[in-house]
């Protein structure tokens, strides 16, 4: 016996990979699988659930505090509070299920908080991972990162089961509980490394903003649009006609917060490439936007990098409405995702980690790319054939065998792509800038999910499942024009 096989599992690096990815994913899994049903179950139209996601903006802007824990280095506190704050919020809902649709304001700030807390607890579970390990073990490493990530986007499945037994009361009592329990085992990871340089005072860079308008334009323009959505929530309860009048349309729920946030990413990519932003390259907060987009060819990486799971990201928020309309009960969403997703997913991820080992990260994008898109035709089959139908009608074998099927297939497929896609994002990442650079990056994905989650259900809600899912897999495409820029990049980096 070897003495790496002779340690105790909680010694070993890919044990805290685990355990943090399953904290990192269980979020996710509530906001897209648990919270989409209960609403749908109050009766909330597509484009409102649709409108929800827009809320996940949160993990689109996070690398605008990602410097504040890279520079505080505690990784592990920000990762237990953060899981705390999301156990209040889950406490806080379970005295509030007997509230209907989405629009007293306390439910949206909820919601925004646990967006916020969620995407704080990704920048410290990611830039504590990528300086725990080396890149060597990148490709193991993120099997067991995204089966993990997986298990805890699925062990929602196992709060939605509940909810359909006991009450929703109980079930968010539960995974308030989980969370709780994420927080206290952050405590025990490994201490943080380290580091042999910092980067510069944020009171430095902010006198170098004083002097750079289109830096302050452009964080107005991002911050405008994140908290944009609420504004509609406030406006009717505090009684403002006019704005309650504008809100129910759809330009004012999605396109001007969008436009927004897209506005002032523009401008944020002007500023960084004007000559005076070199004065800020090692600034905490911009410092890193100044260093990524000084790289040759950066700029359609960032393209690249919102593309590539776009037809993933349009189809995901419309899944579980897609289930309970088709007649499905809780019990049995949350057990097909849980005995077949878990397993599945974990394959994925392992099976995607081992061929961008043996094959490398460019062939892993376009190879498992392609099979990550072919979940996407496997949902649209499903919604042709299945009829719509009340929740907890019956629901012919065949019918149960489609949207068993298809979900398996996005399981599995989605382990596989994201295993090459979060391989890449690590590799084209600074380990001295590792918190705050992969928060930018990994933001530019969550703002594509974002939108696409938005739009998503005004396209359901206008062309049925069947026409819109098969209209998310020609969207998987896009991104390959962007491949040539890709590989030089990765040849850069293993030049580094």
């Amino acid at each position: 016996m070897t003495e790496a096989a002779a340690r105790p599992a909680y010694k070993r690096k890919l044990f805290w990979v685990a355990l943090l990815y399953f904290s990192e994913g269980l979020p996710l899994g509530v906001f897209y699988d648990i919270f989409p049903v209960y609403f749908r179950q109050q009766g909330v139209n597509l484009a409102d659930i649709g409108l929800l996601s827009l809320l996940g903006l949160a993990w689109t802007v996070k690398f605008l505090w990602a410097p504040l824990v890279d520079w505080a280095r505690r990784h592990r506190w920000w990762i237990s509070g953060a899981n705390l704050g999301m156990a209040c919020v889950m406490w806080f809902f379970a005295g509030q299920t007997g509230a209907s649709g989405i629009g007293g304001p306390w439910l949206w700030i909820a919601i925004g908080a646990f967006t916020f807390l969620s995407a704080t607890n990704d920048i410290a579970t990611d830039g504590y991972t990528i300086e725990l390990l080396d890149k060597r073990e990148y490709g193991l490493a993120n099997g067991v990162r995204i089966g993990f990530y997986r298990v805890g986007m699925l062990f929602a499945g196992i709060v939605l089961m509940l909810s359909g037994w006991f009450g929703w009361a109980w079930a968010y009592l539960l995974g308030g509980a989980v969370f709780a329990a994420n927080a206290l085992m952050a405590l025990l990871a490994p201490r943080e490394q380290s580091r042999a340089s910092e980067p510069g005072t944020l009171a430095g860079e902010l006198r170098l903003l004083r002097d750079q308008p289109l830096w302050i334009a452009a964080l107005c323009l991002v911050v405008g649009g994140l908290l944009w959505p609420v504004l509609g929530p406030l406006a009717r309860a505090f009684d403002w006609p006019a704005v309650v009048a504008a809100s129910g349309a759809w330009w004012f729920k999605g396109l001007l917060p969008v436009g927004l946030m897209l506005a002032g990413a523009l401008l944020m990519v002007r500023a960084a490439r004007r000559p005076r932003a070199q004065l800020m390259r090692e600034g905490p907060v911009f410092g890193a936007w100044v260093e990524l987009l000084a790289r040759p060819g950066m700029v359609a990486i960032l393209v690249f990098i919102l593309l590539f799971k776009l037809g993933d990201a349009a189809m995901g928020f419309m899944v579980k409405p897609f289930w309970v309309d088709s007649g499905f009960t809780n019990q049995q969403i949350g057990l097909v995702s849980v005995n077949i997703g878990l397993a599945l997913s974990i394959a994925g991820g392992l099976l995607g980690g081992w061929y961008v080992d043996k094959r490398g990260i460019f062939r892993g994008l376009w190879v498992l790319g392609l099979w990550q898109a072919l979940s996407n035709l496997g949902y649209a089959a499903a919604a042709h054939a299945v009829p719509l139908a009340p929740q907890g009608s019956e629901i012919a074998l065949a019918h149960q065998l489609a949207v068993y099927s298809a979900s398996a297939l996005e399981s599995f497929t989605g382990g596989l792509g994201t295993g090459a896609f979060l391989a890449f994002l690590m590799a084209i990442t600074s380990r001295e800038r590792a918190t705050t650079e992969y928060a930018i990056l990994s933001s530019i994905f969550a703002f594509s999910r974002a939108v696409a989650g938005w739009a998503g259900g005004i396209g359901a809600q206008e062309m049925g499942y069947a026409a819109y899912f098969f209209l998310t897999f020609w969207l998987s495409f896009p991104a390959y024009l962007l491949l040539p820029q890709v590989r030089r990049m990765l040849a850069a980096t293993d030049s580094r």
